[in-house]
């Protein structure tokens, strides 16, 4: 697992550091937020470990940061805040897990392990969001891999853009495959997708305005 960690404590960060590379784990770590944010343009990362209080750009601000770009990255949190606040707007903003300082370096390896285990998708499915993922051969909407019940026609709409993933789906391509008729107009087409939108947990469906819709493959 490709891991980036923000840790402004040299001898934990160092810490942290050897302890997963010696349990296989691939890790670039970094000591302020800026230069985090910086790494995180031009990098892909299976999972974040961050510190909240670090200089110049503190990790609820990175994760903030992340949402508005719809990058979406697992990402556990740890800290020496015990301020309520803090985590719940981390939680709110999709951390993973939060882990109090000081941890023991296996605690955090054990977080790590179990965030693996839930994420596993079948290899069938197309991943759409953090939690979502389409099975294209049963044509099956799954959330944390429970299946997600959609209308016909809303699933027929998930399918196009999840056969589409990192394509935008114009609106003929949705007359076509989900209505199966040229005639359809454009705002009912957009009130449909806004009604799937409304109903999913997590917004992956982007708008592109003028176009039609997509799905980013996600980070």
């Amino acid at each position: 697992m490709k891991i980036l960690l923000l840790e402004d404590d040299i001898m934990l960060n160092n810490a942290i550091k050897q302890y997963l590379e010696s349990v296989n784990h691939a890790i670039i770590s970094t000591r302020d937020g800026k230069t985090c944010l910086d790494i995180l343009e031009d990098n892909k990362f299976d999972l974040l470990i961050l510190d909240i209080n670090v200089p110049k750009v503190n990790g609820l601000a990175i994760l903030e940061e992340l949402n508005k770009n719809k990058k979406v990255i697992p990402t556990i949190f740890i800290s020496a805040l015990i301020d309520i606040e803090d985590i719940s707007k981390a939680f709110d903003m999709g951390c993973y897990d939060y882990l109090k300082k000081p941890f023991h370096l296996k605690e955090l390896h054990l977080r790590i392990n179990r965030l693996l285990q839930n994420k596993v998708v079948p290899l069938q499915h197309k991943r759409l969001s953090r939690n979502y993922s389409f099975d294209l051969e049963t044509t099956t909407l799954y959330f944390n891999n429970e299946p997600h019940i959609l209308p016909k026609r809303q699933l027929l709409i998930i399918s196009l853009l999840a056969k589409n993933r990192s394509l935008v789906v114009n609106y003929d391509m949705f007359r076509t495959y989900a209505y199966e008729d040229d005639n359809v107009d454009i705002a009912t087409i957009r009130a449909e997708v806004n009604r799937v939108k409304k109903v999913l947990k997590e917004d992956f469906i982007i708008n592109v305005r003028g176009v039609g819709y997509m799905v980013e493959r996600p980070n």
